[in-house]
């Protein structure tokens, strides 16, 4: 059995994860919980903001918030000394109302509305990353109307396609997000840009895939922005200050997985940028990064327990739990696959084949299809581990089933970070009928 982080087994036979057992955990919060183990993410965080330090490389590592977006988890973030990427005004409240330097704030997204773009004026932020030319002209109006200025990069598509789902590749040719670098659009984009009173043109932004394994697409995808900057700088004596590669960086949810340390993904990102740069006789801009999943990924683990089983003679055996697609979408959405444990009964002999199902009426709710446990009693907790990133923040009321509980978890101490949503919390909106 693969454990991650400060996940252990202690003598009863019980998961523990931060040297909290997470039996316990599961009677105190309830289940479904989210278990967040918060001396693993501070580890990671540590190692991509350090390998940038020992290069003695001007970085800004921000954790791409969209994997998991809470108050507690944007303060955590804070203390490690990371910057944030938002793409909502729902993110960016969440991280004003944590108490985040405003300064360290990057706002993403491919349709920002005016209401969005005001927001993040009036806060002050960091960065605005332009997706497309009707976002140039909004923020050109409000920027003019307020005469102020705002730090913006362009985010282009520079056509690196990484070995991932469909779903999740976003930095080739045919994509929603950004301009494309080869037809033009990147440098009409710029055009209208790095000339404007207001919009202070920083760089460039790129963002090739997600859930990425080796270095080789992140080094072209530097090569080509490089090469564009260097174009710009001889073309019109712009010099380019930020290049921010994105994310992606991979984690393991199951064995196929082979992910890479975070100084690996760093060192290389490093040398393919100094390399261009050396080449074309450019500065060495800041390289920006935007880790989430590999922040948040492997740090979370769900704890479910066991209701109902069913077995289908010569076919499959089902455990069905509390859980499901309202608190993990990514198996029916994306074919995800995860990898669990009984958490009451970690050292028992692993005899059985399970599917596990969830409680929503829907015949595609499974969260694992194939997993071999010891014989399941009904009141098991099953622990699915990898569950932090897109779990939580792509939940929803189907069924109208609440949201769980997340815990955070560290050095023996836990807290509650998000209550668990309860059946009047989902009908506070609702409005009775007139007439």
């Amino acid at each position: 059995m693969h454990l991650y982080g400060t996940q252990t087994v202690t003598s009863e036979g019980h998961l523990a994860i931060g040297g909290v057992d997470t039996v316990e955990l599961a009677k105190e919060y309830g289940t479904p919980a989210f278990i967040y183990d918060i001396a693993l993410f501070r580890e990671r965080a540590r190692g991509f903001v350090e390998t940038f330090k020992k290069e003695n490389v001007k970085a800004q590592v921000a954790y791409a918030s969209k994997a998991f977006s809470a108050v507690a988890i944007y303060q955590v973030a804070q203390q490690e000394g990371l910057s944030v990427d938002v793409v909502s005004g729902g993110e960016l409240f969440t991280a004003l109302k944590a108490g985040f330097p405003t300064e360290k704030i990057h706002f993403h997204g491919n349709n920002k509305s005016v209401e969005e773009l005001t927001y993040a004026l009036d806060a002050k932020i960091g960065c605005i990353v332009i997706d497309n030319f009707y976002e140039i002209e909004l923020l050109k109006q409000l920027t003019r109307e307020r005469q102020q200025k705002m730090a913006v990069l362009i985010r282009v598509t520079p056509g690196v396609e990484a070995h991932t789902h469909d779903f999740i590749t976003t930095g080739q040719a045919d994509s929603k997000f950004g301009f494309d670098l080869s037809n033009g659009q990147a440098d009409e984009a710029f055009k209208a840009l790095y000339k404007d009173e207001y919009l202070q043109l920083k760089g460039m932004h790129c963002h090739i895939g997600s859930q990425i394994f080796e270095t080789e697409a992140f080094s072209l995808a530097a090569k080509k922005v490089v090469d564009k900057m260097a174009e710009w700088k001889q073309q019109y004596a712009f010099e380019a200050t930020v290049l921010n590669l994105g994310g992606g960086f991979g984690i393991r949810y199951t064995a196929e997985d082979a992910p890479l340390e975070p100084a690996v993904y760093v060192d290389d990102m490093i040398k393919a940028v100094k390399k261009e740069a050396e080449a074309f006789g450019i500065e060495l801009p800041e390289i920006w990064i935007e880790p989430g999943r590999s922040l948040v990924g492997d740090a979370g683990t769900t704890l479910y327990t066991v209701g109902s089983h069913k077995t289908v003679p010569d076919v499959r055996e089902y455990i069905a739990v509390d859980g499901g697609m309202s608190d993990n979408i990514r198996p029916a959405l994306y074919e995800a696959k995860y990898e669990g444990a009984i958490a009451n009964n970690m050292n028992a002999a692993l005899t059985t084949n399970y599917t596990v199902a969830g409680k929503l009426c829907e015949s595609g709710d499974k969260i694992i299809e194939d997993i071999k446990l010891p014989e399941v009693q009904t009141g098991d907790i099953l622990a699915t581990f990898c569950t932090g990133a897109y779990g939580y923040s792509m939940a929803s009321n189907y069924n109208r089933v609440g949201r769980p509980a997340v815990v955070f978890v560290e050095n023996g101490n836990h807290q509650l970070a998000v209550k668990r949503e309860s059946y009047e919390d989902m009908a506070q909106l609702d409005i009775e009928l007139k007439w």
